[in-house]
């Protein structure tokens, strides 16, 4: 990122959002913005990582409620294809469920649809520096997470997504990872990425304990 602006290069920003409006409005107000150039617009998740390798972008606007991959499984992929990219949510939701597993799939910066155009531009550039961003109702939820003792959190699976949860029922009814694949048509490598972050937030070590703790909290069939 040093390099793109010691050449005055802009950055280049792909838009990931399912609504049309909300592309094109940002699209119009990032063109006027000195240093950022919009190179691409995604209206779902697959096209979003399509675009990322035609474009390579050095950041990506992504929403979070997207029909079929959502913004955390798309950050998680996109990361894992470039990691240099910085992912910047850009979303209407703050709850907790959707907070913490795209901030542990990467995201580098975390801004309401709320904020103003010179907000979003400002994070732009600052992720182009390696600074981080966070919503300060995101950062005071992230203070108090840190600071909640250990005995009065919720359940552990509350933190898993909703795909996270489609896989470990699966894994405790004994599916093998390219049957839980062929089950929710993704692939057998984006099912070792969601059971390696269920074994991470379940606190487990391996399949059968992670089926253990479904059966015992009533979320395996």
């Amino acid at each position: 990122m040093e390099a793109i602006e010691q050449l005055g290069q802009p950055v280049k920003v792909l838009l990931v959002d399912d609504h049309e409006m909300v592309r094109i409005g940002l699209a119009a107000v990032l063109d006027t913005e000195e240093g950022i150039e919009v190179v691409g617009e995604a209206s779902n998740g697959m096209d979003g990582i399509r675009l990322a390798q035609a474009y390579k972008p050095d950041v990506v606007l992504m929403d979070l409620v997207m029909d079929g991959m959502d913004g955390v499984e798309t950050t998680a992929k996109l990361l894992e294809l470039y990691p240099d990219c910085k992912v910047i949510v850009l979303t209407s939701y703050l709850d907790d469920s959707k907070l913490y597993p795209v901030i542990e799939a990467g995201a580098f910066s975390y801004l309401l649809k709320t904020s103003r155009a010179t907000e979003i531009a400002d994070a732009i550039r600052a992720a182009a520096r390696g600074q981080s961003v966070l919503e300060s109702q995101v950062a005071a939820k992230m203070m108090n997470r840190f600071r909640q003792p250990k005995q009065e959190q919720a359940p552990l699976h509350e933190d898993l997504t909703d795909r996270e949860m489609e896989v470990l029922r699966r894994v405790a009814q004994g599916r093998s990872n390219q049957e839980i694949a062929d089950e929710l048509f993704i692939g057998v490598k984006t099912v070792k990425f969601h059971i390696t972050n269920i074994f991470n937030k379940l606190e487990v070590e391996d399949r059968t304990q992670a089926a253990i703790y479904a059966l015992k909290q009533g979320i395996a069939d």
